[in-house]
Parts: structure tokens; C-alpha cells; sequence
């Protein structure tokens, strides 16, 4: 395909095939022939076969074709040439008048466009699609399901292949194809074009040899993804320019500029050191320090395996999970040849705290080699992360993305972000909602993950991005059943692609453990994998192998948790807080609801000096003040510079469950399900200070729990109820149930939790299928469990309505693959809510608005961002508008009815700032903005909202 030029390529085609055109520029008036598209398409399909795409997602195609790496290859180049074929047809060259006159001369006849209305029928994909199958048929004698697995390609290039009803109605307008005055001279042309891309692609003489192949689902879909890639490469007018100004630049000259500019990383290849080696030389280990027990085993098991698979690493807080999950990724890239990796977590907040990890992480595994890596923070709040925005700033290039994610027209505010660094960048062009996932290594929320099995435009290219990587799934226990649903189909279409992944979690139900492992093997017989025991635990599974079940011992630190009970009334909490912090001591209080955080709060300051609040409610700069203020006060022993003395209270929501390394004297926690209740106790000496905790106070050198947020003379227990509308009834009493015993003191130990012995032990009595709890609360149980049972009916059933069906027979067309779907999935509002059964929620901007009428930038934020004035007349600058993005707030359950956001949308709008959402105001244009007074107040859908630097978003009833 590197002829002497351009037009030299075209010497072989006829008059007429030259004529017919595949790209236009209204405003330069150039245009680029349907066989420089092609050539340019497969030339880049080519250069990202063999110097992109990794090996483990090139292997799946080879593996169904006769010849192999050759044969795999050639049907890549020959997919990307062929996909635009529906082009050559009267239903799209009729759009520019001068270009279809064109064709009209050498014997192309045509309507002219306006008179043309059935045109949109055959959109060009379909178009191609059908003329590829009749080729094939026609021409070459394939049967027609054989046709159609490999024209469904063409197909499925602008994001949705094509539905069984799209064909028939393509079927019934024949003319849509070819004009039927002129039909044989289209034929021609179009049988001639597909002849030439053959030719050039060296086809012609293996399609014999394809006939009886049945290509698997999976390398139909990656094809298609690859297709898209090069499609969209190849239509950048920067980097191959348009005719008549690029018509005399020869074909090599042509690529190859393109190619340089484009400057795409080269897929990671893994060189993992030694077992003895892997967690000294990846990460900040104390000198002489040991890999713990689980980390050493991890790795030896994923060593083991026949191939990579699927390994689920159960151990408590801080045993070192994550770095034996990126030591086993990097084991399980060098065997599987993968070309990165994706840690998918349940939080953005966790997402963030995850990242700087996994740059450090990059960092020394790619110590003194050449070239760069892609890097991706996966989630819609990326760009306002310090670190990701100097990997932008070192990113930028001259070349400008392929009209973002291939579609001007669906431009959106905030959904396109770029990424980059020296040897790790996020590059340019591997940016945008549909692209992004491309890159090498991202870290992001679980949403990202979940897309994968959603009816979504475009989801070939989030497959082809995450069949080539290492999956890292963290917190595996917290999703509920709905997200479960999702997650399970995205394990089974990972596991058909053979897709190492790596699951962890401290608090993992075994019934779960089974179905993660089953929806990944395709096997329903692991009925061993449920009944293990032990803690912590591995599991390594493969396809068409039985499973590995291994206890391994613990790293040998065990903390002794006493429990108790206390009253949920506040005068109650308040003196007891006053008796243990007496001589000083840290203590956090963890409520279930933001509503219960602030009424806490406002209580405790009646007697406390130092009370801190921290929940979801606040803006995002002040969101991560607050964390950096936990940490620098509450963090591990030689971070946390400023541990207080004197007492202090901190009183959050779920927010200090997960993320954070922060450290407590004593714990308050209301009940909640049990494996949180673990978790928050993760939080409760989890540092050793001194030689028996002899730094922290007296009283507090035993580890407390108190657990609250329950009426305890009840029977059953009666959890408040902002906790049973937040988790449900059911598994709030399974886990007061499971901890009668230590309540009350008639467990073997006491009132005393041993951690990590008991974790699974309690997790597992929780979320089994055994009584637990006294008898009299076995009626109530059985009530509860009812209603959740069918909540989860429920969820299952609705997160049926949008999945895509589990992988196909190999030789099934992926006809109506998406057929139903949902439109573009993205990491908004409205995305995540796709993947999430949550309410809507709405988000808006904070600013602002002084005595004199002027608009400002909330006054507390540091670093001179605050108090600054914001044009209303025109875009404000970059710096200012994002200070103002990075001020986003999610309003709280009272604006997730319908009618009350409804309503909150239309009085937000009517504040909207004009200027703000031109184009070119891209952190801000599409954004609802909400205006506070002078005193942080305002009003909306009939709630008052007041806003404080110390306690985030208040909402009351209108008076």
C-alpha cells in the first residue's frame, strides 16, 4: 500500500471509481476521494496493528483465522479499507451538490439531495455493510451468516451496528444503494472498489480460506473498535490533509507525517523482577521490610497459573492488597502481553487517593526506559486533580483531536479533558469520553468499568480498551445488587476476551465470591468456592480449570476491638465523649446521614472545642481541603505532623470509610451492615503509636467501638430511620444480629472483636443463609428478609434493561448488539445514574453574588482563589472559570424527587449567565450555576440553603 503518490495508488481504478468522494469541507471547499480515505484507513490500521495494539487483544483475532498473526493482520487492514464502502452509493454522495455533479458525469446518476428524503434510511455503515455482504456472497460464494460476521464491522463503525429492521428497510429501498437507471454502473464502481481493497490489503487470494471461519463475537467487536480508531486517525484533516492541496504528496510521505504527529505510546511490555525483588524494587518499603504473607502468596499463585485469569484477594485493611494487585498485574501483563492496566474504584474520592499511588507505581516500573506511557484518571471530576493537570500541561501537542470523540455536533461542556508527563503523559489524542479509556493506565470510579456492559454508542472502542489491559477491581463488597448486575455480564465478556483481573476485598460475602468467579469462568459448578474457609484468602480461577483455594496466614498485627452499646440520644454521646477524651485522644463519630452529621456536630460544639465535620455535602475544593485537613491531622505516624493533643471530634458520614489513612482514639459509629461496620473499624488504631499505643491517651490505648444509631431496649433492635432508608432493614438487623453476642457479652471473647480473625467469620454469618439473632427477632428477620429479596428481585430484573447479552456463539453477527441502548454512557449525572440505582441527583456550581450585584468566586478559598469578581458579559478567563468548575456541589435526597428537580432546573436556568455557555467556555458552558447572597444563603424549590466553609450545604424547609 506505499506506492510512489497518492494518485499513483489510484492509477488501476477507473474513471468512475476515482470520482466518488468520502470527506468535504464546506468551509475550504476541499475533499478527499473514497480510495485515499480507504488507503489512509488501512494504512493506519496497519501502523496500529503493529505498533499499538497489544498482543493480548491481537491474539483473540489471530486465534480464529487459518494463517494465524497473518491472516489476523490482513483482515484488520482489509476491515478499516472496506468500512466506508457504503459511500460509494447514491444515499451519501448525493449531500455536496459540486462532488455528486462529479460523479454524475462519468455515469453515477443520482437524485439531487432535497429531492432525496428517504436517504437517512441508509445511513453509510448499514449501506457498507450490506454491499460487503453481497461481495462476499455474490462474488466470492460465501454463505450469508459467514458474509455477515465480517461486514458487521463496516457496519458498526459509527458506534451501533446495524438492527434486523435497519436491513429490511435498506432491503425494501434498493435505490437507496443504486440509482436504478444507472444500477449496474454503481454496481461496477462498488464491486470494483472492494476488488481494489483486496488487492492492496492481499485478501483476494485468502478469502477462500476465511469461508468456513466462525469468528468469535469478541474479535467482531474488537475489530469494530479497531476500525473506529483508524477511521477516526485517518479523517483528522490535520494529519492527512485534504485535496487538491494534498493530491501530489506521495503515499509513504503521507503516512508516515501522520503517524510521527500522531506520536501514539507504544503498548507497556511487563518485565516483572523476581518474587524476591517485585515489592522492594516497586515500592517505598522500609529497608530489611518483608512482603507480608498475602502479597508473597498472590504473586506465587498468579506465577502458578496455567494462564492468567481471575484472582480474588481477600485480607483485612491495611495488608498491603493493592500492592500485591499491581505486583500480580504486572506478572499477569508479561505472560497475557498486556498493554496496561485499569484499577476501577467505587468512589471518586477513592479514585483520587488511588492515583498518585499508581503514578509512583509507573514511575518505578518504568525507571530507565525509554519512551512514554498513557495515563488516565478516569472520572468527571479528573481535571480539577493538581496532579492529572500537570500531566495535561505536559501533554499538549500541535495536533488537534479527531473532532474529540469522532462527532462536532454531540460537543458537550466538561467531557473532554486532556492528560500527560515525561515518560508518563496522558496523551492528547487519547482523551474525550470515548477515547480516554484507550490510554495505557487509568485509575477511575467503577462506573468506567460498568460501561463495558451497557447498550452504549461506540461500546467496541471501551472493549477494544479494556480487552488489552490487567483489570483491577478494589472494594469488591461495595455495590449493591444492581451495580452487581452489571458487574457480573462486564466478568463474563472479560473472560471470553481472557482478561487477567484481580478482585479485592476485606469484607467479601462468600455467596459473592461464587458468582464474581462464576460470571468470569462461565462455569456454574463452583460450589467449592463458596464454601471456603479461611482468612485471608486466594482464589485463583481459569477457564475449563478448577479453581485454586488457598488460606494464607496474616501478617501477624491483630487489634482488639471492644464493643459496646450506646443510647442514640445526644446528651448521652456527648458525656460519654467528655468521660474517654478527659485526658485528650482523637475520636470520630460516623453517622449514616449528612442530616445526622450536623445535628451531632452542633450538639457536640456545646461542649467541645474541637469538632470537625466531614461529608459529601461540601464543594469540591473545599471536599479536598477537608481530606488534606484529616490527614495532616489524623494520618499515619510521620504524615499527620499536627496530631492533636487537646480532644478532638470529628463527625462524618461515610466519607471516612474508605480513601483515607486516618487514625482514631475511639470509635462511634451507627449501625450499619456489617461489612462497613468492619470497615469503619479500620479507622480505630489502625497505626500503631508507640509500644502498646503507650502515645496515645490512657484510656484510650484499648480500642473502643460504640455503636449507636439504634433503639437497643427494641425487640428486634430498631435502627433510626435515615439508616433503614440508606442500606434497607434486612441487613442492618443480620448485622446487630451477629453482633448480639459481643454486645452483650456472651461471645467466646467477650465483647471483644478480634481483628482480622473475626472478619470473615462475622461477614459471612451476616450475608449467609443461616438464622442468626435471638428467636424472638426471627419473625421480623423473615419479614425483612422478604421485602429484601424482592428489592433485589427488582434491582436485577431493572438492570436487565439496558445490558448487552452475554458473548455469542463464534459466527453470530453482532446484529442489534446494541439494538434498545441508551444512547452515549459517560461519567456525568446522567451516566452514572445508567450504571447506578440511585436517584437523580443534580449538581451545580457555587458562586457568589456581593451587596453591590457583583458576581464572585466564594470568598475562604486559598491560594488567591477566592472573593475574585467573574465577567457576566463575556467567558471568563481559564483560571477563573476553573476555580468556579472546581466548585461543584451535589445537592442532597430533598432534590432528588422529580417534581422538586423539576422545579429546581427551571429556577436555576433562569439564572443562567449567557455568556457562560458559549462554546468556548468549555469548563462552565451546560452547567447550572447557584448564587448565594453575601450571607451564603439562597432559596430553591421552596428550600433554604445556607453554605459554610466549616459545615458544607444546610437545607431546611421554606418557611
Amino acid at each position: 500500500m506505499e506506492g510512489g503518490s497518492g494518485q499513483g495508488l489510484s492509477n488501476g481504478l477507473s474513471r468512475a471509481a476515482r470520482a466518488v468522494w468520502a470527506k468535504h469541507d464546506r468551509d475550504s471547499e476541499g475533499w478527499l476521494p473514497l480510495w485515499r480515505h480507504m488507503a489512509d484507513s488501512g494504512a493506519v490500521a496497519g501502523l496500529l496493528w503493529d505498533g499499538w495494539l497489544p498482543a493480548q487483544v491481537r491474539r483473540l483475532v489471530e486465534q480464529a483465522l487459518p494463517a494465524g498473526a497473518e491472516d489476523a493482520r490482513r483482515l484488520a487492514v482489509w476491515a478499516a479499507m472496506t468500512h466506508d464502502i457504503g459511500k460509494a452509493t447514491p444515499a451519501f454522495a448525493c449531500q455536496v451538490d459540486s462532488l455528486a455533479e462529479t460523479m454524475r458525469a462519468t455515469g453515477l446518476g443520482m437524485p439531487f439531495y432535497k429531492e432525496f428524503p428517504d436517504r437517512r434510511l441508509a445511513p453509510h455503515g448499514l449501506a457498507g455493510m450490506l454491499l460487503l455482504r453481497e461481495w462476499l456472497i455474490e462474488r466470492h460464494g460465501w454463505a450469508k451468516p459467514a458474509a455477515l460476521q465480517l461486514a458487521i464491522v463496516a457496519g458498526g463503525h459509527h458506534g451501533v451496528p446495524p438492527t434486523h429492521l435497519d436491513i429490511q428497510q435498506v432491503t425494501r429501498h434498493p435505490e437507496l444503494l443504486r440509482s436504478p437507471e444507472c444500477a449496474q454502473s454503481w454496481r461496477d464502481v462498488q464491486w470494483e472498489l472492494l476488488d481494489w481493497c483486496a488487492e492492496e490489503c492481499g485478501v483476494q487470494k485468502r478469502l477462500p480460506h476465511w469461508r468456513s471461519v466462525k469468528l468469535p463475537q469478541q474479535a467482531q467487536v474488537l475489530l469494530t473498535g479497531l476500525v473506529i480508531v483508524a477511521d477516526w486517525i485517518a479523517s483528522n484533516s490535520d494529519l492527512f490533509p485534504y485535496f487538491p492541496d494534498a493530491q501530489k504528496v506521495g503515499e509513504h510521505e503521507r503516512v508516515s507525517a501522520a503517524w510521527r504527529a500522531l506520536d501514539l505510546p507504544k503498548p507497556w511490555r511487563a518485565i516483572p523482577p523476581s518474587i524476591e525483588d517485585i515489592f522492594s524494587a516497586r515500592f517505598s518499603l522500609p529497608s530489611g521490610a518483608q512482603p507480608r504473607p498475602v502479597q508473597r502468596r498472590a504473586v506465587e499463585i498468579a506465577q502458578a497459573m496455567s494462564r492468567p485469569g481471575l484472582l480474588l484477594i481477600e485480607a483485612p485493611m491495611g495488608e498491603g492488597k493493592t500492592e500485591a494487585a499491581l505486583a500480580v498485574t504486572e506478572v499477569f501483563a508479561a505472560r497475557s502481553e498486556a498493554g496496561g492496566c485499569y484499577v476501577a474504584l467505587p468512589t471518586m474520592a477513592t479514585g483520587n487517593a488511588m492515583f498518585p499511588r499508581l503514578l509512583s507505581w509507573l514511575g518505578r516500573v518504568f525507571e530507565g526506559r525509554e519512551g512514554r506511557q498513557a495515563v488516565h484518571l478516569a472520572h468527571s471530576k479528573a481535571a480539577l486533580n493538581e496532579q492529572y493537570v500537570e500531566l495535561v500541561r505536559a501533554g499538549r501537542r500541535a495536533v488537534r483531536g479527531v473532532e474529540i470523540d469522532g462527532a462536532p455536533s454531540e460537543w458537550r461542556p466538561r467531557a473532554d479533558r486532556r492528560a500527560a508527563s515525561t515518560e508518563l503523559i496522558a496523551h492528547q489524542w487519547l482523551r474525550g469520553r470515548k477515547k480516554a479509556m484507550l490510554a495505557e493506565f487509568g485509575v477511575g470510579t467503577i462506573d468506567q468499568l460498568l460501561f463495558m456492559g451497557l447498550k452504549s454508542r461506540h461500546l467496541a472502542l471501551r472493549h477494544l480498551a479494556l480487552a488489552g489491559k490487567v483489570v483491577v477491581i478494589d472494594e469488591a463488597h461495595a455495590y449493591d445488587t444492581y451495580m452487581n448486575a452489571y458487574l457480573d455480564r462486564v466478568l463474563s465478556w472479560l473472560g471470553a476476551y481472557g482478561v487477567p483481573v484481580v478482585v479485592l476485598s476485606a469484607t467479601l460475602p462468600a455467596r459473592r465470591r461464587r458468582e464474581l468467579a462464576e460470571a468470569y469462568s462461565g462455569a456454574t459448578t463452583l460450589a467449592e468456592i463458596e464454601s471456603a474457609s479461611g482468612y485471608p484468602l486466594i482464589t485463583a480461577v481459569e477457564r475449563d480449570r478448577p479453581p485454586v483455594i488457598e488460606a494464607v496466614p496474616g501478617s501477624g498485627r491483630d487489634i482488639d476491638v471492644h464493643l459496646e452499646r450506646l443510647d442514640d440520644d445526644l446528651p448521652t454521646l456527648t458525656e460519654r465523649l467528655r468521660r474517654e477524651l478527659a485526658d485528650g485522644g482523637c475520636a470520630l463519630v460516623i453517622r449514616n446521614t449528612v442530616d445526622r452529621v450536623l445535628e451531632t456536630a452542633d450538639h457536640l460544639r456545646g461542649s467541645f472545642e474541637n469538632v470537625l465535620v466531614a461529608h459529601s455535602r461540601f464543594l469540591d475544593l473545599d471536599r479536598l481541603n477537608k481530606d488534606a485537613t484529616l490527614l495532616r491531622l489524623f494520618g499515619p505516624p510521620g504524615t499527620a505532623k499536627q496530631r492533636p493533643t487537646a480532644p478532638y471530634i470529628v463527625v462524618a458520614s461515610q466519607v471516612a470509610e474508605q480513601s483515607l489513612d486516618i487514625d482514631f482514639d475511639l470509635l462511634v459509629s451507627d449501625l450499619c451492615p456489617i461489612d462497613l461496620l468492619l470497615q469503619r473499624m479500620g479507622r480505630l488504631h489502625r497505626h500503631q503509636r508507640g509500644e502498646g499505643q503507650s502515645e496515645r491517651p490512657e484510656r484510650l490505648r484499648t480500642a473502643r467501638c460504640l455503636v449507636t444509631g439504634a433503639d437497643w431496649a427494641a425487640s428486634p433492635v430498631e435502627p433510626v430511620a435515615g439508616s433503614r432508608r440508606v442500606y434497607g432493614l434486612y441487613p442492618l438487623l443480620r448485622a446487630a444480629a451477629v453482633l448480639e453476642p459481643y454486645l452483650s457479652g456472651t461471645a467466646p471473647t467477650g465483647n471483644v472483636v478480634r481483628l482480622p480473625h473475626d472478619i470473615s467469620p462475622l461477614v459471612q454469618r451476616a450475608y449467609g443463609p443461616e438464622p442468626v439473632g435471638p428467636e424472638q427477632w426471627q419473625d421480623a428477620l423473615a419479614r425483612a428478609r422478604e421485602a429484601h429479596e424482592l428489592q433485589r428481585s427488582k434491582q436485577h430484573q431493572k438492570a436487565q434493561d439496558f445490558q448487552i447479552n452475554p458473548v455469542g456463539k463464534p459466527g453470530s453477527a453482532l446484529i442489534g448488539w446494541l439494538d434498545a441502548g441508551v444512547g452515549d454512557a459517560d461519567d456525568t449525572r446522567k451516566g452514572r445514574a445508567q450504571v447506578r440505582d440511585t436517584p437523580e441527583s443534580l449538581e451545580v456550581l457555587v458562586v457568589q453574588r456581593r451587596a453591590d450585584g457583583a458576581l464572585i468566586t466564594v470568598p475562604w478559598l486559598s491560594d488567591g482563589r477566592g472573593g475574585l469578581e467573574l465577567p457576566t458579559e463575556s467567558v471568563p478567563e481559564p483560571r477563573l472559570a476553573r476555580i468556579v468548575a472546581a466548585c461543584g456541589l451535589r445537592l442532597p435526597y430533598q432534590f432528588s424527587d422529580p417534581e422538586t428537580l423539576d422545579r429546581a432546573i427551571q429556577e436555576l436556568e433562569t439564572q443562567c449567565i449567557p455568556a457562560w455557555q458559549s462554546e468556548d467556555s468549555h469548563w462552565l458552558a451546560g452547567e447550572l450555576i447557584l448564587v448565594l447572597d453575601e450571607n451564603c444563603r439562597t432559596r430553591l424549590a421552596g428550600y433554604d440553603l445556607h453554605y459554610s466553609e466549616a459545615d458544607g450545604l444546610r437545607v431546611a424547609h421554606a418557611e
